[in-house]
């Protein structure tokens, strides 16, 4: 196999040809410690294809790559983080991509067993890319991937969600909880939203209803008939979310936003309400018809993707600070 070149119009300035910009990362790793390196653009190979990266969405679990994940066993080291991205086919290999078709990629991987986008290029599993056909910007684009397909997910895959819900989404001001607001409010049920900060409550203007969530939300809500629930908090509240509600109500842990990852000592016999059901969503399995249905979704609805904050590849270092930081609301793109 040869090396493939990159386009000219990213080759400039000091970059040499055959090389690319990315975060390398091989252990625990802070905001303030991480730096742009240099290093080879990917070489194709067979069910593989070479993405020149135009934007991508930062993402709560890169942060726990960073921190504390990166010294698992099962994640490839060094690695350059990232779990999705959006570009252009730079060499399509053997799959029926074109070059220059423009495509979304996420999961399966990325950005653990394999290198993610935090680079100017990625090589990906074929089966992980996606084509698009939406006419939104980059920078918009970017916002889309992962936090639409697990919102999308959570609410139509696993809560079947219909106008006649009235819906909980526990933990909303992240951008998952943003895109399951305009995409629940899209389908015309009821939401009730919440936040643990007071000062966010004004964020969930979208919502029918926005609660401040003190830790114990069944006192509150339990006479509201909730029928599904979106938990972003995740195990930590969980089994209070389930209290809330009604009889033959769903809910729908997707989020782990509380920081415990695992319920001890759960008992599903005393702590799944009678009548009430409980599922999970895992976002590793997108497909082509699944991702066309969001893009569609979006573009039919008019449908805004939040984009909180956006930086240049350059200040990668400032994005992940605000990351961490926790102060943007809505998804944190990268821009090329």
């Amino acid at each position: 196999m040869s090396r493939v070149s990159a386009s000219a119009d990213v080759m400039e300035g000091e970059k040499m040809l055959g090389k690319m910009k990315a975060v390398i990362i091989d252990k625990p790793t802070t905001a303030e410690e991480i730096v742009l390196s240099e290093c080879e653009i990917p070489e194709t190979k067979p069910g593989w294809v070479l993405v020149q990266i135009k934007a991508f969405g930062m993402n709560h679990s890169e942060q726990i790559l960073r921190r504390e994940e990166i010294l698992e066993d099962y994640i490839r080291k060094p690695v350059i983080p990232g779990i999705e991205c959006v570009g252009v086919i730079e060499d399509p290999s053997d799959s029926s991509f074109v070059k220059g078709q423009k495509v979304a990629a996420l999961m399966g991987g990325m950005g653990r067993t394999f290198h993610g986008s935090y680079a100017e290029y990625a090589l990906l599993p074929a089966h992980h890319v996606f084509a698009v056909e939406a006419s939104l910007s980059w920078e918009v684009l970017a916002a889309v991937p992962e936090t639409y397909f697990t919102a999308w997910g959570s609410l139509f895959t696993c809560l079947h969600l219909t106008a006649g819900d009235v819906l909980l989404i526990r933990g909303a001001t992240c951008a998952l909880g943003y895109a399951a607001i305009a995409l629940a409010k899209a389908v015309g049920c009821q939401v009730i939203a919440t936040t643990h900060r007071e000062s966010k409550l004004e964020l969930l203007a979208d919502a029918d209803e926005a609660v401040l969530d003190e830790g114990n939300l069944a006192e509150k809500l339990k006479e509201k008939g909730i029928t599904k629930a979106l938990e972003l908090v995740g195990p930590k509240t969980v089994t209070d979310t389930m209290k809330c509600m009604k009889n033959g109500g769903i809910v729908c842990n997707t989020g782990i936003l509380g920081g415990i990852y695992t319920l001890n000592d759960f008992d599903p016999i005393k702590d799944i309400p009678n009548g009430v059901y409980l599922t999970g969503f895992f976002s590793n399995y997108p497909t082509q018809e699944v991702m066309t249905e969001i893009f569609d979704f979006i573009e039919e609805k008019n449908i805004s993707p939040k984009v909180g904050a956006s930086y240049a590849f350059s200040e990668i270092k400032a994005a992940i600070e605000a990351m961490d930081s926790g102060k943007v609301n809505g998804k944190i793109v990268v821009k090329m």
